[in-house]
C-alpha cells in the first residue's frame, strides 16, 4: 500500500532533499522537488516528460535553459512574501545556481505540449484572501489558470494564521464533472514558523500542525498526518481538509496540482456534511492578522 504522508528526508535522492515524481505506485501526474543550495552551488537535471515551475522558497537564484539565464529575486523566506519563478518546458536540461545560497521548489506535472522558458515577476502573482474567522487564511495564486499559461500544472501557495484550519470545508476534485469538479492529484508540502504574537524569547522548537484525507464510500483513504516543516502529504484522490495551524505556530502549504483532464482548471466538490460552514463567513470577520509580510 502506497503511504500518502512522507516525513521530511524520507524522499531524499540525486541531491533533492525531497523528491516525488509522476511514475510512482499509484501515483500519475504531479511531483514535487526541494533542494537546499549552499553558496555558488548549482543543481542541473533533465525535465523529461514534464513542465516544471522553478519557485524559491528562500534565496536568490539564477535558472539556466539551454544557455539562456533567468535571474530569480526570491525572498527571505515563504512567509515574508511572493516571489517571481520561472517556467521551464518539458524534454530540456536546467540548471539553477545560487550566489548566496538558497532552497528551491520545483513542482512539475506531465505535459502533453510545451511553452516557452520564461520568468514570471512576483508583481504577477495574485493575492487573494479567503475564508473568515477561524477559517482565514490566505492564497497565492501564483501558478494557477488565471496567473500562468501551462499545459497541467496548477500551483499556489497557502498560509494559514497560528489556530486556524485551513482548506476547510473538506472538498474534492477528483472526478470529471463538466463546469463541477475536475480530476486532480493533489500534493501538499508544509512548513511553519513561530507566529509574531508569542513572547519574546520563545524559540519555537519543531512546531506541528496536521492534514486530514478521507475518502469516499467507493474509494476509501484514510490520512491524518501530524506535518512539521519539509513533511510533505500526497491526495490522490477523496476529500481533504482541514489543514490546521497549531497555536503559536504559523503554517504555509504549497499545493501542486495536474490531473488526466484536456481542460486545465480547478473545480472542487465540497463534502456536503460540512459544505454548509462557508453560509458562517459572510457574518465573520476575516482574520485581521491576514495578510502576511510583503502581500499586505
Amino acid at each position: 500500500m502506497t503511504s500518502w504522508f512522507r516525513p521530511a528526508g524520507s524522499t531524499a535522492r540525486d541531491g533533492f532533499e525531497l523528491a516525488v515524481s509522476p511514475g510512482e505506485q499509484d501515483w500519475n501526474h504531479t511531483g514535487l522537488y526541494v533542494a537546499t543550495l549552499r553558496p555558488g552551488q548549482s543543481v542541473e537535471f533533465d525535465t523529461g516528460d514534464c513542465e516544471y515551475l522553478v519557485l524559491p522558497l528562500s534565496g536568490s537564484a539564477e535558472v539556466i535553459v539551454d544557455g539562456e539565464t533567468l535571474p530569480l529575486g526570491g525572498r527571505a523566506d515563504v512567509f515574508t512574501g511572493p516571489t517571481d519563478f520561472a517556467y521551464v518546458p518539458r524534454g530540456t536540461t536546467v540548471a539553477v545556481v545560487s550566489a548566496g545560497g538558497a532552497r528551491i521548489a520545483f513542482p512539475h506535472a506531465r505535459a502533453a505540449s510545451d511553452y516557452p522558458f520564461r520568468r514570471i515577476g512576483v508583481e504577477q502573482v495574485e493575492t487573494e484572501l479567503r475564508g473568515a474567522g477561524v477559517a482565514s487564511r490566505q492564497v497565492r495564486n501564483f501558478g494557477t489558470p488565471a496567473v500562468l499559461e501551462a499545459d497541467s500544472i496548477i500551483a499556489c501557495e497557502v498560509l494559514t494564521p497560528a489556530g486556524n484550519w485551513s482548506s476547510y470545508p473538506p472538498h474534492k476534485h477528483d472526478e470529471h464533472k463538466p463546469g463541477k469538479e475536475s480530476e486532480l492529484e493533489e500534493i501538499y508540502y508544509f512548513e511553519l514558523q513561530l507566529s509574531d504574537d508569542a513572547p519574546e524569547g520563545v524559540k519555537g522548537n519543531d512546531p506541528i500542525g496536521y492534514q486530514r484525507v478521507y475518502g469516499t464510500e467507493d474509494r476509501p483513504i484514510d490520512v491524518l498526518a501530524e506535518v512539521r516543516s519539509g513533511d510533505l502529504v500526497l491526495v490522490p484522490h477523496g476529500w481533504h481538509g482541514p489543514a490546521m495551524a497549531p497555536p503559536g505556530y504559523d503554517m504555509y502549504y504549497l499545493n501542486v496540482m495536474a490531473g488526466p483532464g484536456t481542460e486545465r482548471e480547478w473545480l472542487i466538490s465540497d463534502d456536503p456534511q460540512h459544505g454548509w460552514v462557508r453560509e458562517l463567513w459572510s457574518t465573520q470577520q476575516l482574520d485581521p492578522r491576514l495578510p502576511f509580510g510583503e502581500d499586505r
